[in-house]
């Protein structure tokens, strides 16, 4: 009786370990745009402009310093674990929504400014990005 607890337990933990989830966080890439507004030959035409997304996880716990969050879960319940990427897109989607279509415009975001919440409980975690920037489009 012991020893089939034991290997039940064992298998559980190991079927766990296999199967769990784990975000690391945003990717900073070395290849990263500079841009430089020491010229006249831009304008701002949106400040604050803000994105924002969440994902929540079951029996994990995430954490983190600044921008960057690591989640380690079971299983992801809620979003789609792409937290930087649904950020942006949808700060681009709120920027288009009060100025109207960026296609065929030189814009660029400049002055972004990362902030995330992490709500840790037992049996879920729940990770909230917000990305905050302003737009400028060069002449």
């Amino acid at each position: 009786m012991k020893r089939t607890l034991f290997l039940a337990v064992v298998l559980m933990l190991l079927i766990v370990s296999f199967t769990g989830c784990l975000n690391s966080g945003m990717f900073l890439s070395a290849n990263v745009t500079d841009v430089r507004l020491s010229e006249d030959n831009y304008d701002i035409v949106a400040t604050n402009i803000t994105g924002s997304s969440r994902a929540g996880y079951i029996l994990g716990l995430s954490y983190g310093p600044g921008a960057q969050v690591s989640t380690l879960a079971i299983a992801r319940v809620s979003g789609t674990g792409m937290l930087y990427q649904e950020a942006l897109e949808d700060l681009w989607e709120n920027y288009e929504r009060d100025h109207g279509s960026r296609e065929g415009k030189r814009v660029a975001l400049v002055n972004v400014h990362y902030d995330t919440d992490i709500l840790n409980l037992i049996l879920y975690t729940e990770i909230k990005l917000f990305i905050r920037a302003d737009v400028v489009e060069f002449k």
